[in-house]
């Protein structure tokens, strides 16, 4: 089981750590372990963990001092972790990952390898973005979608995504007296799309509704639920695994995605853009062809043979993810034309991934 804890769910009112809540999580995880479930624990946090070691009474804004906050929050998170769990007799493994690492290949493997070594010892990964050293470009953007990925790695049987609200609403219950608790959803679902484009993120974390929407849309794809619920709900974590209705259940996709290709679509990060038109967006998702340059109308970004791309349509919704077969620059000039000018297809649909609208952004 994957579980991931957002900052709002482990701070108190000033921004520091919540002894209680971290003791919560604790306790709730090493039952999991009790009853045959092997943890993996996705964590927030370290910025908030550091802040009051700093003397700081708010989220800072300036780069290097995230970084210093997430530093030294690091060290003060994973202290009480490694002393909550060693009190159940467990050992925990603090493991800090980077989009770029997992963009290898063999560095994405090897990062899975050791994630079921670390299980098959009794240890528990304590996971994290490496928010120390990330640069932008190379950051998840937020814990819930390195949750899904983390889910991709070790292979979960569940996503739970532990937050400071009941679950996913039709409408923000802040704003709207009618919103209802969506008890179970499919993961292509309309409604999720509605909810994914609402406003709003927490007071002391990165992410928000539409991050969770699509970290469960990205476990879909391996076909993993995902539960999302409230931290503070009484034995929240037991419960969802015994199967009562508790939070939100995003029900996965019937069909996981080979090993390789979930490699593809969440763990190498894209460089660039291509625009297709309606013909070639219909052949990309309803006829399992690959992308021929006659169909691209637009190139976006620069990027060499090997590297990512994302493939939106004419509305510039997201259609597909895969791996180009020829650089930026020759595909500029070669938009349009015949493939036989480039020498071949611009993505090759053994190096493509067709998703939905919302998948990995």
């Amino acid at each position: 089981m994957v579980v991931k804890v957002g900052s709002s769910s482990l701070s108190n009112e000033s921004g520091g750590i919540d002894g209680a809540a971290v003791d919560r999580i604790i306790d709730a995880l090493a039952e999991l372990s009790a009853i045959g479930n092997p943890p993996v624990l996705v964590t927030s946090a370290a910025i908030s963990a550091g802040m009051p070691v700093l003397g700081m009474d708010r989220r800072p804004t300036d780069v290097a001092d995230l970084q210093v906050a997430a530093a030294v929050g690091q060290t003060q998170l994973m202290e009480r972790y490694a002393a909550g769990f060693g009190r159940h007799g467990m050992t925990v493994g603090q493991v800090l990952l980077t989009r770029d690492v997992l963009g290898n290949r063999t560095q994405y493997l090897n990062a899975r390898s050791a994630f079921a070594r670390m299980v098959t010892l009794g240890v528990v990964p304590i996971v994290n973005e490496n928010d120390t050293v990330v640069v932008d470009e190379l950051k998840f953007g937020d814990n819930d979608r390195l949750a899904a990925i983390a889910s991709h790695l070790v292979g979960a049987d569940m996503l739970i995504i532990l937050t400071d609200t009941p679950g996913l609403y039709t409408d923000d219950p802040r704003f709207f007296e009618d919103a209802q608790l969506l008890s179970a959803v499919r993961h292509s679902d309309e409604v999720l799309d509605e909810i994914r484009k609402a406003p709003g993120r927490g007071r002391l974390g990165s992410g928000g509704v539409a991050t969770k929407v699509t970290a469960a849309r990205m476990a879909a794809y391996s076909g993993i639920p995902t539960v999302i619920a409230r931290s503070t709900e009484d034995q929240v974590v037991a419960r969802i695994v015994r199967g009562d209705e508790v939070g939100t259940w995003v029900d996965p996709r019937p069909d996981a995605l080979p090993a390789r290709k979930l490699w593809i679509a969440f763990g190498l990060p894209a460089l660039g853009l291509l625009k297709v038109d309606d013909g070639a967006s219909k052949a990309l998702t309803s006829g399992g062809r690959s992308l021929l340059s006659a169909g691209v109308t637009e190139v976006q970004g620069v990027f060499e043979r090997g590297d990512a791309v994302e493939v939106v349509d004419p509305a510039s919704e997201l259609i597909a993810k895969g791996i180009v077969r020829v650089s930026s620059d020759i595909l500029t000039h070669g938009a349009g034309k015949h493939s036989s000018e480039l020498g071949g297809e611009v993505i090759h649909r053994d190096d493509m991934v067709v998703l939905g609208a919302s998948a990995g952004r």
